[in-house]
């Protein structure tokens, strides 16, 4: 018997997701979205199988129901739904912060399952227009399991990562994500809009290269949603940020002195921690759609 994934939330990552799926295991693609023109799109460019524009029917369908919302939306919905899920449906979230949204669902009743989920990939577009069906070739997926999720969809979340191509999957807890997140993703976000704040920045047009590209992709951001993560996890990204200060403060402490030992010394350590850190991405395949192709997925507990 067929069974339905749904979809709420049909933008950049809500509609790579469904295409990614596309062909897992027995499952069919249902899209929900507020966005009559998104919806549109969706059907017309096979993003999803069909689509529901009531959220309370599709998810009486919904066997496995991703939530791609923004933070507070995503929230917000477990609220005002969470008597509408289909008994023993397993739920589950692609949100950048999981704390938030796991106290979220805690108002979620004992027939439904619900695991933390947060895919490491994405692009500075926003949008279904921009969704990919290869979003996830060679990313981390990260997973916070706890007391309302069973191991049959812990399991199930195993296959689906498997299939949409990510190169492994990691368990760890939603305290440990929001600190790890903060530093690896929402700080690196905070140095590309605040290198374009400069005032100087369009007086500069015509001397970018790859290193200030690079830097600098990300800050073309979705304001909102950016909002939501960077304040949702307010506590954990400042202190990444203060250590983030300390070590700048050292690097221009170390060219003001004019001390070209100390600062050789401070660079050749920087560079062997990320040459180290390339290494491992290597070896756990983890090193995203664009650069190769991912290895098998495997599993990863980090506690």
């Amino acid at each position: 018997m067929k069974k339905n994934i749904v979809i709420v939330g049909l933008g950049l990552i809500g509609g790579s997701i469904a295409r990614a799926l596309q062909g897992f295991e027995d499952f069919e693609r249902i899209g929900v979205d507020v966005s009559q023109p998104t919806m549109r799109y969706a059907i017309e460019n096979g993003v999803v199988d069909r689509i529901e524009e009531d959220p309370i029917q599709a998810l009486a369908q919904g066997d496995l129901v991703f939530l791609c919302l923004h933070p507070r939306g995503i929230v917000d919905f477990l609220a005002e739904h969470r008597t509408h899920f289909k008994p023993g449906a397993m739920v589950t979230d692609v949100c950048g912060v999981k704390g938030a949204i796991l106290k979220g669902a805690a108002v979620l009743p004992d027939t439904v399952s619900f695991v933390g989920g947060h895919p490491m990939a994405g692009t500075e577009f926003s949008g279904i227009e921009h969704s990919l069906a290869n979003m996830f070739q060679g990313a981390h997926y990260i997973l916070t399991p706890n007391g309302q999720s069973s191991p049959e969809h812990i399991a199930l979340m195993e296959r689906l990562a498997r299939h949409v191509g990510c190169a492994d999957v990691i368990k760890t807890t939603p305290e440990q994500h929001d600190a790890i997140i903060a530093y690896t993703s929402q700080m690196m976000h905070i140095i590309a809009v605040s290198v374009c704040d400069d005032e100087n920045l369009f007086q500069y047009q015509g001397f970018e290269g790859d290193s200030f590209r690079s830097c600098t992709r990300v800050a073309a951001l979705d304001v909102p949603l950016w909002t939501q993560l960077f304040s949702m996890n307010s506590d954990a990204l400042c202190a990444a940020l203060e250590h983030l200060e300390t070590h700048l403060r050292q690097y221009r402490q170390a060219i003001l002195s004019g001390d070209t030992r100390a600062l050789s010394e401070k660079l050749s350590f920087s560079a062997a921690r990320k040459r180290q850190m390339n290494r491992l991405e290597q070896q756990s395949g983890a090193v995203g759609r664009d650069r190769t192709q991912p290895r098998p997925v495997r599993n990863a507990e980090r506690t």
